[in-house]
Protein backbone atom coordinates (compact mmCIF):
# COMPACT_ATOMS: atom_id res chain seq x y z
CA UNK A 1 0.00 0.00 0.00
CA UNK A 2 2.94 2.56 0.83
CA UNK A 3 4.21 1.89 -2.47
CA UNK A 4 1.55 2.79 -4.23
CA UNK A 5 0.98 5.95 -2.38
CA UNK A 6 4.44 6.61 -3.04
CA UNK A 7 4.16 5.76 -6.91
CA UNK A 8 0.97 8.19 -7.13
CA UNK A 9 3.28 11.42 -5.48
CA UNK A 10 6.06 10.86 -7.98
CA UNK A 11 3.44 10.74 -10.74
CA UNK A 12 1.52 13.73 -9.31
CA UNK A 13 5.00 15.27 -8.35
CA UNK A 14 5.21 14.95 -12.20
CA UNK A 15 2.54 16.70 -13.29
CA UNK A 16 3.20 19.41 -11.41
CA UNK A 17 6.69 20.75 -12.88
CA UNK A 18 5.33 21.58 -15.51
CA UNK A 19 2.76 24.10 -14.21
CA UNK A 20 5.56 25.77 -11.90
CA UNK A 21 4.91 24.05 -8.78
CA UNK A 22 7.22 22.62 -6.74
CA UNK A 23 6.38 19.02 -8.31
CA UNK A 24 10.52 18.16 -7.87
CA UNK A 25 9.97 18.88 -4.06
CA UNK A 26 6.83 16.84 -3.09
CA UNK A 27 9.25 13.80 -4.77
CA UNK A 28 11.43 14.05 -2.83
CA UNK A 29 9.26 15.10 0.51
CA UNK A 30 7.66 11.62 -0.87
CA UNK A 31 10.55 9.45 -1.01
CA UNK A 32 11.93 10.98 2.55
CA UNK A 33 8.66 10.20 3.84
CA UNK A 34 8.92 6.69 2.83
CA UNK A 35 12.33 6.11 4.04
CA UNK A 36 10.92 6.75 7.59
CA UNK A 37 7.90 4.12 7.06
CA UNK A 38 9.85 1.75 5.32
CA UNK A 39 13.56 1.78 5.10
CA UNK A 40 14.52 0.82 1.83
CA UNK A 41 15.26 3.96 0.82
CA UNK A 42 18.89 4.85 1.61
CA UNK A 43 19.88 8.22 3.22
CA UNK A 44 22.61 8.60 0.51
CA UNK A 45 19.50 8.06 -2.09
CA UNK A 46 17.57 10.99 -0.57
CA UNK A 47 20.63 12.80 -0.14
CA UNK A 48 21.65 12.52 -4.00
CA UNK A 49 17.32 13.34 -5.30
CA UNK A 50 17.93 16.44 -3.20
CA UNK A 51 21.14 17.46 -4.14
CA UNK A 52 19.90 16.73 -8.20
CA UNK A 53 16.23 19.03 -7.39
CA UNK A 54 18.38 22.08 -6.27
CA UNK A 55 20.72 21.55 -9.19
CA UNK A 56 17.18 21.52 -11.04
CA UNK A 57 16.23 25.02 -9.92
CA UNK A 58 19.45 26.97 -9.90
CA UNK A 59 19.28 25.53 -14.12
CA UNK A 60 16.16 26.39 -14.42
CA UNK A 61 16.54 30.32 -12.73
CA UNK A 62 19.64 29.86 -15.51
CA UNK A 63 18.23 29.15 -18.50
CA UNK A 64 15.89 31.77 -18.82
CA UNK A 65 18.75 34.26 -18.34
CA UNK A 66 21.16 32.67 -20.49
CA UNK A 67 18.83 32.11 -23.41
CA UNK A 68 17.63 35.78 -23.04
CA UNK A 69 21.62 36.88 -23.50
CA UNK A 70 22.34 34.00 -26.67
CA UNK A 71 19.36 36.16 -28.23
CA UNK A 72 21.57 39.07 -27.43
CA UNK A 73 19.84 40.47 -24.34
CA UNK A 74 22.46 42.33 -21.44
CA UNK A 75 22.75 41.34 -18.26
CA UNK A 76 19.69 43.28 -16.99
CA UNK A 77 17.53 41.39 -19.21
CA UNK A 78 18.78 37.88 -17.95
CA UNK A 79 18.03 39.26 -14.37
CA UNK A 80 14.64 41.30 -15.67
CA UNK A 81 13.86 37.36 -16.88
CA UNK A 82 14.76 35.62 -13.63
CA UNK A 83 13.01 38.24 -11.53
CA UNK A 84 9.87 38.38 -14.00
CA UNK A 85 9.35 34.64 -13.73
CA UNK A 86 9.85 34.57 -10.17
CA UNK A 87 7.15 37.46 -9.86
CA UNK A 88 4.82 36.04 -12.68
CA UNK A 89 4.50 32.76 -11.08
CA UNK A 90 3.25 34.62 -7.69
CA UNK A 91 1.42 37.06 -9.22
CA UNK A 92 -0.69 34.21 -11.51
CA UNK A 93 -0.93 31.78 -8.79
CA UNK A 94 -4.53 32.50 -7.85
CA UNK A 95 -5.70 31.31 -11.40
CA UNK A 96 -6.37 27.37 -10.92
CA UNK A 97 -3.59 25.25 -11.93
CA UNK A 98 -2.09 26.65 -14.70
CA UNK A 99 -1.81 30.03 -13.04
CA UNK A 100 2.04 29.83 -12.11
CA UNK A 101 2.98 28.41 -15.70
CA UNK A 102 1.24 30.85 -17.28
CA UNK A 103 2.94 33.73 -14.89
CA UNK A 104 6.31 32.42 -15.57
CA UNK A 105 6.56 32.11 -18.94
CA UNK A 106 4.78 35.82 -19.19
CA UNK A 107 6.94 36.95 -16.26
CA UNK A 108 10.36 35.60 -18.37
CA UNK A 109 8.94 37.52 -21.73
CA UNK A 110 8.13 40.78 -19.80
CA UNK A 111 10.96 41.04 -17.50
CA UNK A 112 13.35 40.57 -20.15
CA UNK A 113 11.48 42.80 -22.38
CA UNK A 114 10.86 46.13 -19.67
CA UNK A 115 15.13 45.05 -18.78
CA UNK A 116 16.36 45.55 -22.70
CA UNK A 117 13.50 48.74 -23.15
CA UNK A 118 14.84 50.58 -19.79
CA UNK A 119 18.71 50.61 -21.13
CA UNK A 120 17.64 51.92 -24.92
CA UNK A 121 16.92 49.18 -26.85
CA UNK A 122 14.40 49.67 -29.97
CA UNK A 123 11.22 47.25 -29.41
CA UNK A 124 12.65 44.75 -32.08
CA UNK A 125 15.42 44.03 -30.09
CA UNK A 126 14.14 44.12 -26.61
CA UNK A 127 10.99 41.73 -28.25
CA UNK A 128 13.87 39.45 -29.70
CA UNK A 129 15.65 39.22 -26.14
CA UNK A 130 12.08 38.36 -24.45
CA UNK A 131 11.37 35.79 -27.08
CA UNK A 132 14.84 34.11 -26.06
CA UNK A 133 13.85 34.92 -22.19
CA UNK A 134 10.68 33.26 -23.09
CA UNK A 135 12.58 29.61 -25.29
CA UNK A 136 14.73 29.46 -22.39
CA UNK A 137 11.77 28.90 -19.86
CA UNK A 138 10.52 26.80 -21.95
CA UNK A 139 13.82 24.82 -21.72
CA UNK A 140 14.37 24.90 -17.93
CA UNK A 141 10.44 23.36 -17.55
CA UNK A 142 11.61 20.14 -20.24
CA UNK A 143 14.75 20.29 -18.11
CA UNK A 144 13.17 20.08 -15.15
CA UNK A 145 10.29 17.59 -16.19
CA UNK A 146 13.48 15.05 -17.20
CA UNK A 147 15.25 15.40 -13.85
CA UNK A 148 11.37 14.50 -12.51
CA UNK A 149 12.02 11.35 -14.54
CA UNK A 150 15.21 10.41 -13.21
CA UNK A 151 14.33 11.44 -9.67
CA UNK A 152 10.26 8.92 -9.85
CA UNK A 153 13.07 5.94 -11.75
CA UNK A 154 15.55 6.12 -9.23
CA UNK A 155 13.48 6.25 -6.33
CA UNK A 156 11.21 3.35 -7.61
CA UNK A 157 14.49 1.15 -8.59
CA UNK A 158 15.83 1.76 -4.88
CA UNK A 159 12.18 0.21 -3.76
CA UNK A 160 12.98 -2.93 -5.63
CA UNK A 161 16.56 -3.34 -5.77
Amino acid sequence: MEELLLAIALVVGLLLIPLGLPGLWLMVGSALLYSYAKPSISVWTIGALTVLALIAELIEFALSARYARKYGGSRRAGWGAIIGGVVGAFVWTPLPVIGPMIGAFAGAFVGAWVAEMTRGAEVRGATRVATGALIGRIVAVAMKVGIGLVLAVWVLLALWI
